[in-house]
């Protein structure tokens, strides 16, 4: 059976509130945003030079990738408005059919942005139509059937894509190789998270205190959304079971009730390290067999369990399959005692 995960890095689809929330915590510009400063200058520079040309050229098309939660979608309203241009949002698995993506390039105006997220997930016939509105700003189109069926060139407006992805090697060669802007984002370093948690509890109203700040951030898997999350968590704790304050004690109190453990793992990231060992030792284990033994799904734990745990050298990839680590092994006896 699966476990829910509060340090799941994606956004929790559905859930009205938390992303009402979500969306009033990003930045709109690259002064407030935290972190990332190589990517920021290199856009700030591109950005700069699109405005100073005043030629009626736009932005060259960007591709963001990297773990999810790092803030691909804020750095494309950021963009946005650093251009002063109007954000089209989307998705890959949103746009079906190559019509759909006509519809959405057809009402975009001159300088816009488009926004596809999980621009991987597009489907081929879809791509195809992309790659000519993004190279020569053209529609091709089919108007009817069989022998009466002929093509169309529609002009469109001269727009910006900027698609962010966690998996490039998934993007079509032609797709990729028509971003002028390719960049990845990293994950953050804890004083910037420490940032964030700051910056986020200021907005929500929250007094909170240095070292707890500090303690959040070690446990937030140096991810902003991660970070976000457990400090609404954390600050609900603090109004029922204290004053609001959020100090050093009450971060410890509700860290222990959510069961994060002092290196931000949850239960569902022990239980896979517990099956792996219990069941394997220290011999290799298949993606799809601990996809069964989990629950979930093979690229779940793909894309959202084995990048931290890799990171941290609690897991490694061979040949032959995943191998829990020595430190793995002696991180699942230190958080029986140390949670």
């Amino acid at each position: 059976m699966a476990i829910e995960r509060l340090v799941e890095p994606t956004a929790k689809s559905g859930d009205i509130e938390e992303e009402k929330i979500e969306i009033s915590l990003r930045p709109t510009s690259f002064k407030e945003y935290i972190g990332q400063e190589h990517l920021k200058s290199n856009l700030k520079l591109a950005i700069d030079a699109v405005k100073k040309r005043n030629d009626g050229a736009t932005l060259d098309h960007i591709l963001l990738y990297g773990p999810p939660g790092l803030g691909k979608t804020t750095m494309a309203g950021v963009i946005a408005h650093e251009l002063g241009a109007s954000l089209r949002v989307t998705s890959g698995p949103a746009i079906e059919r190559a019509g759909d993506l006509a519809s959405i390039l057809t009402n975009l105006k001159d300088g816009d942005v488009l926004f596809i997220d999980e621009i991987h997930r597009l489907r081929r016939a879809v791509e195809e139509v992309l790659y000519s509105a993004m190279e020569d700003y053209k529609l091709d189109i089919v108007i009817g059937k069989g022998p009466a069926a002929r093509s169309v060139r529609l002009d469109l407006p001269k727009f910006t894509v900027i698609g962010a992805t966690t998996r490039t090697g998934s993007l079509a060669g032609p797709l990729r190789d028509r971003f002028g802007i390719i960049h990845r984002l990293e994950y953050y370093k804890e004083p910037e998270i420490e940032q964030i948690i700051t910056r986020t509890a200021g907005i929500l109203n929250t007094e909170i205190d240095p070292e707890a700040t500090k303690l959040l951030a070690t446990r937030s898997r140096l991810t902003p959304r991660i970070a976000n999350r457990i400090f609404k968590r954390v600050r609900d704790y603090a109004d029922v079971n204290g004053d609001g304050i959020v100090d050093k004690n009450m971060a410890e109190e509700s860290l222990k009730l959510m069961e994060i453990d002092y290196l931000g793992l949850d239960p569902a990231d022990r239980n896979m390290l517990e099956l792996m060992e219990e069941n394997y030792g220290d011999r290799p284990v298949g993606l799809t067999t601990i996809a069964a033994l989990t629950g979930d799904e093979a690229t779940t734990i793909e894309d959202y369990y084995e990048p931290y745990l890799l990171q941290l050298g609690l897991i490694m990839r061979t040949p032959r399959g995943r191998v829990i680590t020595e430190k793995g092994r002696k991180h699942l006896q230190e958080s029986k005692n140390k949670v």
